[in-house]
């Protein structure tokens, strides 16, 4: 996408209204997050305003976190339990942090934000390196298959059709590189407004690969997050890794 800078996608205009519309999966999220951590500590990559991480951490648990905007920060700052977040600014497949954890988590389809194979798979490796011998990384993704497969290279989907303001997400994809152009736009009476997101989609197969490169091995994979079976038919997937190979 011409003049997109990954580094500034999150800005303030975004992070204002990042909480706006929420998934409603936000509790069984935390739940399975807070059964895999294991007593922690948890560091969350990309914890933007903290959907999950203050949850998470109101069970218990200490939660740090990885980001690189600063506006993102500052509205988990505004909330409750924000200040007692540590959060580390910077790329999440190159900044280091200080200690090790039980569990690393990505959610959202954020390791997709790393718009190359290389930074993809410097994230795994940086992860790696800061896993506890039993600790976890867990990966939430959509399956390539159910966003792309049944359209052509370019799209547009109806989002919002409301009597006083339409949301349309325009996109377009190369599966040469596997990457998503993407805007949402959305018209209304306040003028037009522009929401503009490249990602680069990941294969789960390819995934369990960049696993492999940094030392880990698949443990789980589900369909969602109360551990749902994961098949051919499944939109997402909550992927499991580990140090080890998994307990029989």
């Amino acid at each position: 996408m011409r003049n997109f800078d990954p580094k500034t996608s999150f800005g303030a205009d975004a992070a204002s209204r990042y909480d706006d519309t929420l998934r409603g999966d936000e509790p069984e999220t935390v739940a399975c997050l807070n059964e895999l951590a294991r007593g922690g500590p948890v560091l969350e990559l990309a914890i933007g305003t903290g959907r999950i991480g203050l949850p998470l951490a109101a069970t218990g648990l200490r939660v740090d976190g990885i980001e690189q905007s600063d506006a993102m920060v500052a509205r988990l700052r505004a909330k409750p339990g924000g200040a007692e977040i540590a959060v580390t600014m910077g790329d999440m497949a190159d900044v280091s942090v200080l200690g090790n954890y039980r569990l690393i988590y990505l959610v959202y389809n954020t390791l997709l934000n790393l718009l190359t194979q290389d930074d993809q798979v410097r994230c795994f490796e940086n992860v790696a390196s800061h896993l506890t011998d039993d600790g976890l990384f867990l990966v939430e993704a959509a399956t390539p298959d159910s966003m792309y497969a049944l359209r052509e290279d370019q799209y547009v989907d109806a989002e919002v059709v409301a009597t006083d303001a339409v949301t349309l997400d325009v996109g377009r994809y190369d599966r040469a590189t596997q990457v998503l152009d993407e805007c949402h736009m959305t018209m209304s009476a306040d003028g037009i407004r522009f929401g503009p997101i490249v990602t680069r989609y990941v294969w789960p197969s390819e995934m369990d690969l960049m696993a492999r490169i940094a030392g880990l091995r698949l443990h789980s994979r589900w369909a969602g997050w109360q551990h749902e079976p994961f098949d051919s038919r499944s939109v997402r997937h909550v992927s499991v890794y580990g140090r080890s190979p998994p307990s029989p």
